[in-house]
């Protein structure tokens, strides 16, 4: 049997995380100014940067993966039964 309900709720967390950790990224690196956001080293900084950045690049990720996983699997094979 394919997981096709999990994998549907991995892709819309994803893409809710994104919408939340790519709102935070551009409140915290755009929309200010450059001495808005933490310089590098600062508390709540990892290499630099806030980790809403890295939040974002990780949610892309799974989107990417469950919806490619969504997409292959529309017509899924039937697992062998021993």
């Amino acid at each position: 049997m394919w997981m096709k309900r999990p994998m549907q709720w991995i892709f819309a967390i994803s893409v809710v995380g994104i919408v939340f950790s790519g709102t935070l990224t551009y409140r915290e690196v755009f929309a200010g100014t450059a001495a808005a956001c933490p310089a590098p080293g600062a508390p709540g900084t990892v290499f630099g940067y806030p980790a809403c950045v890295y939040g974002l690049l990780m949610y892309a990720v799974l989107a990417i993966i469950s919806g490619g996983a969504l997409w292959k699997g529309r017509h899924p094979q039937p697992l062998a039964s021993y």
